[in-house]
C-alpha cells in the first residue's frame, strides 16, 4: 500500500506510512492498513477524500489546441486532429471538446475516470475563456450573461464574467453544453470573433505554445482531481464543445 502511495508522488514511503496510520487513505471505500495489498487496475485509492490515479501506464498531457485543429481522433476531411499533435502510443482521447474554431487548453488522457470527473458538468470543474466578441457589451449584457442567459436548451448557469478590454470578455463556466460560450455570447447580442480556453480547472499555462503540448505533473493531476470533489458526485460523462 504504502509503496504505491509512493510511487504516484505523495511522499517517501515513511510519510505514506504516517497517512495510513492516520487512517486518511481509504481503498475501495475502506479505511487502508499497512501492508494492504492494491490492485491498481481495480482498486480505487483516495487520501483525504481525493482519489488518486495509481494504474500503470496512464498519461495525461496539457495542450493547446490551436484554431481549425479538430477535436476528434480521426477527421473524414482530413483535417488535423488534436490526437495528431500528442504522442500516438499509448492511445488517448480528449476531455471534452473545443470546437475546431476554439483555441486554447485541453486535456487529453487515457485515464477515463479523471477525464469523466473534468468533463461532467455535476462536478463543477470550471473552464475559463477569453473570448473577443463583436460590440463592446454595456452593462446589461454583461448582467445577463453572470444570471444566466435562456438558450434553446435551457437557461445557462450563472457565469462569472469580467470585461478584460474593450470587446475582450474572461468567461468562467462550468456547464458541458456544445458551443456553450459561443451561443451565451450570440444570445445577448455580441457573436464570438475569437474565443480561447485559459484554464481548466486549476490548471493553466499561458507559456505554452499553440500546437505544444506538455504532461500534467502528479501534484497538477491531484489539484484538478481535488478540484472535482468526491468520485462519486456525478454518474453520466457529457463532453463539452464550446
Amino acid at each position: 500500500m504504502q509503496r504505491t502511495l509512493a510511487r504516484v508522488g505523495l511522499g517517501s514511503r515513511r510519510t505514506c506510512e504516517l497517512l495510513i496510520s492516520e487512517g486518511r487513505v481509504k481503498v475501495n471505500g475502506e479505511t487502508a492498513t499497512l501492508g494492504r495489498k492494491v490492485d491498481p487496475d481495480h482498486d480505487l485509492v483516495e487520501v483525504d477524500g481525493v482519489a488518486l490515479a495509481v494504474r500503470p501506464g496512464l498519461v495525461c498531457y496539457l495542450l493547446n489546441k490551436p484554431a481549425g485543429v479538430v477535436t476528434t481522433s480521426s477527421d473524414p476531411e482530413g483535417r488535423a486532429t488534436v490526437i495528431d499533435l500528442v504522442p500516438a502510443e499509448p492511445r488517448v482521447f480528449s476531455v471534452g471538446r473545443l470546437d475546431a474554431a476554439t483555441e486554447g487548453l485541453l486535456i487529453v488522457t487515457n485515464d477515463g475516470d479523471l477525464a469523466q470527473r473534468i468533463s461532467h458538468p455535476s462536478y463543477g470543474v470550471e473552464k475559463e475563456y477569453l473570448a473577443e466578441v463583436a460590440g463592446a457589451p454595456a452593462p446589461g449584457a454583461l448582467r445577463r450573461l453572470r444570471q444566466g442567459v435562456e438558450l434553446d436548451d435551457g437557461t445557462t448557469a450563472p457565469a462569472r464574467v469580467g470585461v478584460v478590454a474593450p470587446g475582450v470578455l474572461r468567461i468562467v463556466v462550468h456547464e458541458g453544453r456544445n458551443r456553450l460560450v459561443r451561443r451565451m455570447c450570440e444570445a445577448v447580442g455580441h457573436p464570438v470573433r475569437r474565443l480561447a480556453r485559459t484554464r481548466i480547472g486549476p490548471i493553466s499555462d499561458p507559456t505554452l505554445r499553440p500546437g505544444s503540448w506538455r504532461q500534467l505533473s502528479l501534484s497538477e493531476i491531484r489539484a484538478l482531481e481535488a478540484a472535482a470533489g468526491p468520485k462519486d458526485q456525478a454518474r453520466r460523462p457529457r463532453s463539452a464543445n464550446l
